[in-house]
């Protein structure tokens, strides 16, 4: 194929990829856009090959959709309000929204970039390709979008006797293609991993009549965070809490200050009656979602009750938005919970290093993702510059500047200073990324490499975990559309390198239960990264009618109505 040219390219065709591209387009309507997925179809963690059996977000309706285009009326494909949207619901909605915006004909499916060479003079990236046909091509981009996040590449672990099990091992990520034999042929399947889309596969089998060995491993991080959709005495919705300004005060954060709100935050993290008050917010957030789960009424759903305290978990919070009880099937035996190791697998069996053993027709595996980009980044020469770019990485010694870090952090937020204290026996597992890279990503902002941040040229967007994927999704795209546009004003090179040093090593000490020493992990912050992003845009970042709307009412899509065209009302 003759080699192409174009103004972007966005790698990735999810929530993040294709609200760049309509916002890019808002502000550029002449620009050359090309979106390019590895996947078939459209949507990310939402496409097609990603919907297993029972699949539905974490957000109820009016919380997980773009702000100029709500899913009512049609787009809301049948769904209620109060109730969790489903896999193949926001598959649709993102295509339809990919359709209406004139974004659809841009996306080109089952095309896979495996590297990234940067041309001189901030010229712009060559991209090499391989397309469905398994043909390689090249296409030249002056700018370049990295919109891939941090779920795109399955990890399954290195089992010791893989090849000699004799039935399927399978990543939940790719359970939508085996989900049909094995729900109608299967008796008993093992499901490992203590994450959300472990409790989705353990369900899904149980309520199908078969039985489920669940193993959630002894020397991992243990069960996640499963919370009822209300909490709190005030039975106030989970995601709507996370949003509310006032109740993300109660959250450390480093660029909380961004809500221009000082005051309160000093007082909850500076002082020593805040902090006692802010441990009250905590312990009862966490005691209300662990009595009302009922984890102490049965031996067995014991088991599945978190190891780290509310405070120092992130976006590994989940919600239980199954039909029925999930806990019944625990109690029933439906679900037997085995907090073991496995040692090695055999013919259809799973030996645990207790010397323990379970049958099984299949491994369902919810281990979690590569979270680096699966492409290499190379400069003129041909050289990779991933560690130039602020990818994971591994290195040796202690990083630059990180004592002085630190102590500023700490200082700001003694709450941290006192970690929780994590399962001793807590080791990676063979052939993950965490024994691998001892470098998490380093990016502006979580964007821009800092050395790269007068190149405005690549941008590195939704390398976040946060259930307030759309809000963020949007901040972002408009942000990097102005930083790509060199129509916003860039630090000094000393701030940035600041900054950048502050927000990445501080998802270390905030979230050491979670995922935050990675890459960006939050919940409670969401709005005030937000807030930040706007305040870099000169856009308003209070978006309620008064205060007491300001500080009481969760913060949804519907406030970022109009975004786009206030900042470009501001550049005219």
């Amino acid at each position: 194929m003759a080699a192409e040219k174009t103004d972007l390219v966005i790698i990735g065709a999810g929530w993040h990829g294709l609200i760049t591209a309509k916002t890019y387009l808002e502000v550029n309507p002449s620009a050359n856009v090309l979106i390019l997925d590895k996947a078939a179809t459209i949507g990310g963690v939402w496409a097609e090959h990603r919907l297993y059996p029972g699949l539905k977000t974490n957000n109820m309706l009016g919380t997980y959709e773009y702000s100029e285009f709500p899913m009512t009326g049609d787009n809301a494909f049948g769904i209620k309000p109060g109730e969790h949207i489903p896999g193949d619901v926001v598959h649709s909605y993102l295509e339809r929204f990919a359709e209406t915006q004139g974004i659809l004909k841009l996306c080109r499916f089952s095309e896979d970039v495996h590297t990234a060479r940067k041309l001189e003079n901030a010229q712009g990236w060559i991209l090499s390709v391989t397309n469905s046909a398994r043909e390689s091509y090249q296409i030249t981009t002056q700018k370049l979008v990295v919109a891939t996040g941090l779920t795109s590449e399955m990890f399954i672990p290195e089992f010791v006797g893989a090849k000699e099990f004799e039935a399927p091992i399978v990543h939940c990520g790719d359970l939508h293609q085996h989900s049909d034999k094995l729900l109608s042929t299967a008796d008993n399947v093992v499901v490992f991993g203590g994450t959300k889309s472990a409790w989705d596969a353990a369900y899904a089998f149980a309520k199908k009549g078969i039985h489920v060995d669940w193993v959630i491993r002894e020397s991992g991080h243990g069960p996640c965070w499963m919370s009822p959709p209300y909490v709190t005495p005030l039975k106030k919705w989970l995601e709507k809490l996370v949003t509310t300004r006032f109740l993300t005060w109660f959250s450390p954060c480093i660029w909380g200050e961004s809500d221009g709100f000082k005051f309160p935050r000093w007082l909850l993290h500076r002082t020593v009656l805040g902090r006692a008050i802010t441990r009250t917010f905590w312990w009862i957030l966490g005691n209300d979602v662990i009595s009302l789960n009922g984890y102490n009424n049965h031996p067995e759903t014991a088991k599945l009750k978190p190891w780290i305290p509310a405070f120092w978990i992130a976006a590994g919070l989940s919600i239980l938005n199954y039909p029925t009880d999930f806990f019944d099937l625990v109690r029933e035996g439906r679900i037997s919970v085995h907090i073991r190791d496995v040692a090695t697998l055999s013919a259809k069996t799973v030996h645990f290093s207790s010397g323990e053993s379970v049958s099984a027709n299949a491994l369902i595996c919810s281990t979690g993702w590569k979270y680096r980009p699966a492409m290499s980044f190379l400069d003129t020469d041909g050289k990779r510059i991933d560690t130039d770019l602020g990818m994971p990485h591994h290195a040796e010694g202690e990083i630059a500047g990180v004592e002085k870090t630190d102590k500023e952090i700490l200082s700001r937020f003694p709450i941290l200073r006192k970690q929780p204290q994590l399962n001793p026996k807590l080791t990676s597992l063979p052939g993950s990324e965490e024994r691998e890279y001892n470098r998490s990503f380093r990016l502006y902002r979580f964007m821009v490499p800092p050395a790269l941040i007068h190149d405005h040229s690549i941008v590195f967007n939704g390398m976040i975990q946060t259930i307030s994927t759309p809000i963020v999704a949007q901040a972002q795209a408009l942000w990097l559309t102005a930083y790509l546009g060199k129509k916003m004003k860039v630090p000094e090179d000393a701030v940035v390198e600041r900054e950048t040093d502050l927000h990445t090593r501080f998802g270390k000490w905030r979230y050491a239960g979670g995922y935050g020493a990675k890459y960006p992990d939050f919940v409670f912050d969401a709005v005030p990264y937000v807030d930040m992003l706007l305040k870099d845009l000169d856009l308003n970042v209070h978006r309620k009618r008064g205060t007491i709307s300001e500080c009481f009412e969760p913060y949804g899509p519907s406030d970022y109505v109009g975004l786009v065209s206030e900042w470009k009302k501001k550049h005219e």
